[in-house]
This record gives structure tokens, sequence and C-alpha cells, in this order.
């Protein structure tokens, strides 16, 4: 009997069954899901909710969507939607738990999600060679998604850098503040590094968050293309500015979808067309 294949390399296997293993097979076969990581580079500026909006309003659009909540120190998508998940990444980097236990369906926005472990921390520092075999696990599933829709971790840990290099885009959100723009930079410059040690082109596009105005918007993106433009010979296009909205923190407070509660206001109109854009590469 051949043994079944470990995430980890050791201990007990990472229950890789047959079925797993024949889907990897047909891989080949199928349009692989491609890849989108939603990255920042600091906290609190919306990271996590642009991540469900979209995957809410991709589903709308009859795309397939799992959601990786990749946010491997401090994750917190499945507490946005009140919806704690039985088991969660932690079981499965544990040899808890197979991807089929752990991936868990979100009815009322219409895609999946597998949910990070709150509050531990314990996979702060997690083995970007682990990273990618999770990667390549959830790419490889059977259950045939459109899009993986990758909440990353704040900043740049291993980890999140890692999973920003494999990602087929990267969606840079950033705030207009400063310091938020200053470190969205970080974010880009190590994105062009590690892909271009892949032999890989750049693909990250930005989202302005929270601003005042539309003209406070573009400004914002301007000055974090400016400096791209200069310093790394990268042209990141804008993909939408999202006014700041009082109904995005009352969503978030009472732990529900905000294009469910808010349908028809400009917010959601934004993170649609973002949604739009991005499906149609």
């Amino acid at each position: 009997m051949q043994p079944e294949t470990s995430l980890v390399g050791r201990g007990r296997p990472l229950h890789v069954n047959a079925r797993e293993q024949r889907a990897r097979e047909k891989s080949n076969a199928r349009q692989r899901p491609r890849v989108i990581a939603i990255a920042s580079g600091k906290g609190g500026v919306g990271k996590t909710w642009l991540t469900l909006s979209l995957a809410q309003a991709m589903s709308a659009r009859r795309a397939r969507i799992l959601v990786l909540d990749a946010d491997f120190g401090l994750a917190n998508a499945d507490i946005q939607l009140g919806h704690l998940a039985a088991t969660d990444i932690g079981a499965i980097l544990r040899n808890e738990a197979s991807l089929a236990e752990s991936i868990v369906p979100v009815e009322r926005g219409g895609f999946d999600l597998l949910a990070g472990e709150a509050g531990s921390g314990a996979f702060s520092g997690l083995d970007p060679v682990i990273v990618e075999r999770l990667v390549c696990r959830l790419v490889d599933c059977d259950a045939n998604y459109d899009v993986l829709l990758c909440d990353l971790g704040t900043g740049v840990e291993p980890a999140a850098r890692h999973l920003a290099a494999l990602a087929d885009t990267l969606v840079l959100i950033s705030t207009g503040d400063p310091t938020s723009l200053t470190d969205g930079y970080a974010v880009l410059k190590l994105l062009q590094r590690d892909r271009n040690d892949r032999g890989e082109p750049v693909d990250a596009r930005i989202v302005i968050n929270q601003v005042d105005t539309d003209r406070a918007g573009r400004r914002a993106h301007a000055a974090l293309a400016r400096a791209a433009r200069g310093f790394l010979r990268l042209d990141p296009p804008l993909l939408g500015i999202i006014q700041r909205d009082e109904n995005v923190s009352e969503a978030i407070r009472g732990q529900r979808l905000f294009l469910s509660e808010f349908p028809k206001s400009s917010t959601a109109a934004t993170v649609q067309s973002i949604a739009r854009r991005l499906l149609a590469k």
C-alpha cells in the first residue's frame, strides 16, 4: 500500500487520499483556478472586508470562488462573517483534517472559505515551502474553482511574501495615509524582487480605500504609482477608489456581508466594478 503524501513532509500524513491524488492528475486537463492575492502594507485598511466583498461580487457573476484566509498570524475572515468554522487551516497544517473537511460553504455569499486559525499566531512564521504546497493542493483540488482569493497577512512576513509571489495577480489595498502608501510601496518592491527570482512578470493592481473623495483617491494612487515607476519600473493600474462609508463599519460590526446589506450603495457599485475588472483579467 502506497503512503499518502504529507504537506509538511514529516509526521502523520495530511490526508491526501486517492480522490485528491486523482484530482491532481486531472488538473492539467482543465483550466487551473486563477490565484488573486489581496495584500496591504499595514493593518486596518480594509483588506479582509474587500476580499470577502469581492468573493461575493464574483460569485454573483457565476464565478466559483474559494477564499483562503492566509493571514497566518491573526486570521479573522470567518469572524467577520460570523461563521466560525469547525476546522481551519491550523487543523490542516497539524495533519488533523483534510481539505474537504476544512473548506466550508458561505451560502449567503455564494463562495467557499478555508478559514485561518484566529488569534493564535502559531503559524505566523510558516515555512514558505509549506505555503506553496498548500496553494498547490488548493489549485489542484477537484472542486473546480475559477478563482482562489487569498487574504494575505499584513506587511512583508515570509509566508505572505511567498504567497504574493505565487499569485497570478496581486491587489494592493491602501488608504491615502502616507504610512499606508509607503508600506504599500514596500510590498510592491518585494513582490518585484520575488517575481523576478521566479522569472515571472508582475501583475499588481491598486485599490485606494477610505478616502473622502475620488480626487483624494486618484492623488494617492498617483503618488504610489509614481514611486513604483521611478524606482521599480512598474506601473500598477488603479482598480478602484472606495470612499469612506460608515455602512462598511456597520456591516463588519454586525458580521454581515456588505453587498447583502447595502447592495445599492455607491460602495457596492465600486466593489462590483473591481470584481468585474478582475474577472475580465
